[in-house]
């Protein structure tokens, strides 16, 4: 693990500006993890420590110490079950398994669908924050499915902005417990951190915008098959989404799934799956749609239930 600093002026344009929001557009970090570099004294302005709130002013040195980032060379494997779906010079789509992360994280030390993607020698784009390079968008670790990264610059920045203006048709396919009512419907609620478990999410007032889009595709006793589209891209969507109207993610106990119907499915993570993403390819403009099969476990869930 290797900690980095950087010392730069305070641009102008960022003068009268939070030092957390500062860090946020001149580093690529999130608000969260600047407000926890100015709370351990990692910021410095003119060699003095300031807090989160402070405001910078021009003419005065920054000095940062990023957190610590996992070094991608020793975790540079090939990666079991990631296939490739479909490549050329700007783009790559990955079948990413369960149990594997988008990129290296803080406090994360297994596979990630970088590393996976550099041992097996492909270029990714330079462009993003140092721990996301390429990452134009992500799947949670418990989730598998079609993900796409950037592998040229021209890539990642047309799919970055086509992601950010919700331009990208994103399909998943849940099962879910019970029955929801309607079979076909809207859940259109804000998500933000759980005020009382800050690893969960939740439908708060407070929370970011989100639209999730749900059909059935197949009804069984106990569960749910929907295909789902969303309109929002925020973590653990689905998941909040469904539990909020009583119907959690089958396998998914964080979000208060039966444990006893996912011991008897054989399943280990919740039942949730990206089937499928279509986008207009960044150099042709031509739209194209990428599609991940089921892979084993949930497979055999389904022969199961039905």
């Amino acid at each position: 693990m290797t900690r980095e600093t950087r010392t730069l002026p305070v641009p102008e344009g960022l003068a009268g500006m939070r030092v957390d929001a500062a860090l946020s557009r001149l580093l690529g970090l999130s608000r969260t993890v600047a407000a926890d570099l100015a709370t351990d004294g990692d910021v410095l302005v003119d060699g003095r420590p300031v807090g989160k709130s402070d405001r910078l002013t021009a003419d005065t040195w920054l000095e940062v110490t990023l957190p610590e980032v996992p070094d991608l060379t020793p975790r540079e494997e090939l990666i079991e079950g990631m296939d490739i779906l479909y490549s050329d010079d700007d783009l790559i789509a990955v079948h990413k398994p369960v149990g594997v992360a988008a990129h290296p994280t803080v406090g994360w030390d297994g596979p990630t669908v970088v590393g996976g993607l550099a041992a097996a020698g492909f270029r990714i784009s330079t462009s993003g924050p140092p721990e996301r390079k390429g990452i134009v968008q992500r799947l949670d670790v418990g989730t598998s499915g079609v993900m796409v990264v950037a592998a040229s610059e021209r890539g990642y920045t047309v799919l970055k902005n086509a992601f950010r203006h919700r331009t990208v048709d994103k399909t998943y396919h849940a099962l879910v417990q019970g029955h929801p009512d309607p079979f076909t419907g809207t859940i259109d609620a804000p998500i933000g951190r759980h005020p009382s478990a800050g690893w969960r999410f939740a439908v708060t007032t407070g929370g970011k915008a989100a639209v999730t889009h749900y059909k059935t595709i197949e009804a069984f006793r106990e569960a749910t098959l929907l295909e789902v589209n969303l309109e929002t891209g925020r973590t653990h969507q689905i998941r909040v989404h469904m539990s909020a109207i009583g119907h959690p993610c089958v396998g998914d106990p964080m979000y208060g799934s039966d444990p006893n119907l996912a011991e008897r499915l054989g399943l280990i993570r919740q039942w949730l799956h990206a089937v499928r993403i279509g986008f207009q390819h960044p150099r042709t403009g031509e739209y194209m749609e990428i599609e991940a099969p089921y892979p084993a476990d949930l497979a055999h869930a389904l022969e199961v239930i039905r």
